[in-house]
């Protein structure tokens, strides 16, 4: 991406798990909670926090090492989701620099929005929860577009939403899914580095345009000096 490019951006959407709000030590303790419930010892959340951008699927692989198409998979899920939604935002907090960040854009007369795979009963309650739901110009969830990324149809309904062209746009994730979905959509994809997958990948090997280290470094490429 060149520097022209960056600066022409208007809309900035962003994954949320790993992206804008850190929401691992939630996950892992409603994970834990199921585990607790059938005299399991727990998984550390440190050893969770790298696949919590993988979802339940992901961290329930990872705990119990079901996948699902195995029994009992169904049931634990939808288990491990209610006590998810019972705690949704007891630790979960804005990653340092992404207030900073919404509001350079949200001066500069840009937008942003959320396009996730969470389901909606998920994302809005957690937005709200951090006073970012009404910020945003539009949230596009996991069971809002006809199909979850890394297809581009959750991508290209927020651009529809916002009225915004994919050449003016970027899309920022921690996720191999949110590059592929990005390029899929033709917007600017950035990987945001200090989110979970890069504990455990290289994300030089995703083809992204820009891989940030921090929320703010965005700010130099779409609001230059």
């Amino acid at each position: 991406m060149t520097p022209a490019a960056a600066a022409a951006t208007r809309l900035v959407l962003f994954d949320l798990d790993g992206t804008l709000v850190d929401t691992a030590d939630d996950l892992a303790a409603a994970l834990n909670r199921c585990q607790s419930l059938r005299g399991l010892p727990p998984t550390p959340p440190q050893e969770l926090r790298p696949w919590t951008s993988h979802g339940a699927r992901g961290l329930i692989q990872r705990g119990f090492g079901l996948e699902p198409a195995d029994a009992g998979y169904e049931d634990l899920r939808a288990e491990f989701l209610d006590h998810y939604e019972q705690a949704l935002c007891v630790h979960s907090r804005l990653y340092d620099g992404i207030e900073q960040t919404l509001a350079a854009i949200e001066a500069s007369d840009r937008r942003w929005g959320v396009v996730t795979n969470k389901p909606a009963r998920f994302t809005r309650p957690l937005l709200r929860a951090l006073g970012l739901e009404r910020r945003a110009a539009c949230v596009v969830s996991g069971d809002t577009a006809a199909r979850p990324k890394p297809d581009p149809a959750p991508i290209l309904r927020a651009l529809a939403e916002c009225r915004c062209e994919a050449s003016a746009s970027l899309y920022v994730g921690d996720d191999l899914r949110d590059v592929q979905a990005g390029r899929a959509a033709g917007v600017g994809t950035v990987v945001a580095a200090y989110g979970y997958s890069a504990s455990i990948e290289d994300v030089s090997n995703w083809n992204a345009d820009l891989v940030i280290d921090r929320p703010q470094d965005l700010l130099l490429w779409i609001l230059p000096p």
